[in-house]
């Protein structure tokens, strides 16, 4: 099994390459990192020929794609799922999608060292989706996949998570906005109140949802937007400043 995940969904810009052959305990993992704001493009490109300069060897090597689909940023989800069907298209391999709020979901559900369970509560996946609102979804552990959605992911206004219940928060919508994190029966660590999706999270998943069959032709590989507008319009920002 060799994977290599994509991720620039969000300000983030990230790639890794997993390797089950390398025999290295359960695999060897190449990454790169950048937190960039903007030059996701080129810079995904960039990261995807460094790895596998290092790994030795060319797509035609991998087992299959792993891709993030959003939500996020609508040019850098666009970005991301367009590099990812380009390179699955090139080399003939099939695509697995992972959505942001998954992948964030799974950097708190996901076997840690010295821990044996996952969390009992289920976990709260959070970013901001800027105009005054955030997507946000709920998951909980699943012994197959790793995690499964307990409902559908939505967008909207931060107060509307007030309901949510007794959860393990993660992600950089909690820091955009601090009321969030008063949310009753929240669990929120510091580091995860800061956190963004990563493709090290994609490989994980992915290599398991590859394994059980849920990998896709590269043409089937779609965003993962929840709104269909990225800007308020005048009125609307004068609406939301009148008191």
């Amino acid at each position: 099994m060799r994977l290599l995940a994509l991720d620039g969904a969000t300000e983030a810009c990230s790639v890794a390459l997993f390797d089950a052959a390398a025999g290295l305990g359960s695999g060897s993992l190449i990454y790169r990192s950048e937190e960039i704001g903007r030059g996701h493009a080129e810079r995904l490109l960039a990261m995807v020929t460094e790895v596998l300069a290092e790994a030795g060897y060319g797509l035609r090597a991998l087992t299959a794609l792993a891709a993030s689909v959003g939500p996020g940023s609508f040019t850098g989800v666009r970005i991301t799922v367009a590099t990812a069907q380009g390179l699955a298209y090139g080399a003939d391999l099939p695509v697995v999608p992972i959505s942001t709020l998954e992948a964030l979901a799974w950097s708190v559900l996901k076997p840690h060292p010295g821990r044996d369970a996952a969390p009992a509560m289920p976990v709260l996946a959070c970013l901001d989706a800027r105009m005054g609102e955030v997507y946000w979804g709920t998951f909980g552990a699943d012994p197959v996949l790793g995690l499964a959605a307990l409902a559908p992911a939505r967008v909207s206004a931060p107060q509307e998570l007030s309901g949510v219940g007794p959860a393990r928060g993660v992600g950089r919508g909690f820091a955009a906005y601090p009321p969030l994190q008063a949310l009753p029966g929240l669990v929120l660590l510091p580091e995860d109140r800061l956190a963004l999706p990563d493709a090290r999270e994609l490989v994980s998943l992915s290599v398991r949802r590859h394994a059980a069959g849920l990998a896709l032709d590269a043409a089937a590989l779609a965003p993962l937007y929840l709104r269909d507008k990225v800007a308020l319009t005048e009125a609307e920002r004068a609406a939301r400043r009148t008191p």
